[in-house]
């Protein structure tokens, strides 16, 4: 296992985190029961941040609605795999909301219109943790 550097994790997860792979998203209730949803996401570099698209009845947005929480976000492809942790936020912003459907239809798909009721939640990196792989400075083999 490796921790990332911020707010520059490296160029595999930088790849890792473009290709299209769905995740799972884990809010920790005030109560320290945890929220884990399936999600897909997008890596914001310039703030050091995962997005998620949802709307304003979803239950991760309810629960951000009422303050911060602790969160996480946990993408798996075979061997590979690599944790974002931070505090999690919503936020209806149209700004941040149209950056982030942006970001989500290249990675993933066009997603459906929720007009008013769209909103991102934002998790800001506080650490990041990989499989050795995404560590690493340059992948193994790549001088062979």
């Amino acid at each position: 296992m490796a921790t990332l550097p911020l707010p520059d994790p490296g160029p595999a997860f930088e790849d890792f985190v473009g290709e299209r792979h769905l995740a799972v998203l884990t809010l920790v209730r005030p109560n320290g029961h945890p929220h884990t949803t399936p999600v897909g996401f997008t890596w914001d570099q310039s703030t050091g941040s995962a997005r998620i698209i949802t709307w304003s009845g979803s239950v991760k947005a309810r629960l951000l609605e009422v303050g911060h929480l602790r969160g996480s976000i946990c993408q798996v492809d075979g061997g590979r795999w690599l944790t974002i942790e931070g505090i999690a936020r919503v936020t209806g912003d149209p700004d941040a909301c149209a950056d982030a459907i942006a970001a989500y239809a290249a990675r993933y798909r066009p997603p459906k219109d929720r007009g008013d009721e769209r909103r991102v939640v934002v998790i800001e990196a506080t650490r990041i943790l990989a499989n050795a792989h995404l560590g690493a400075a340059e992948p193994p083999g790549a001088r062979d």
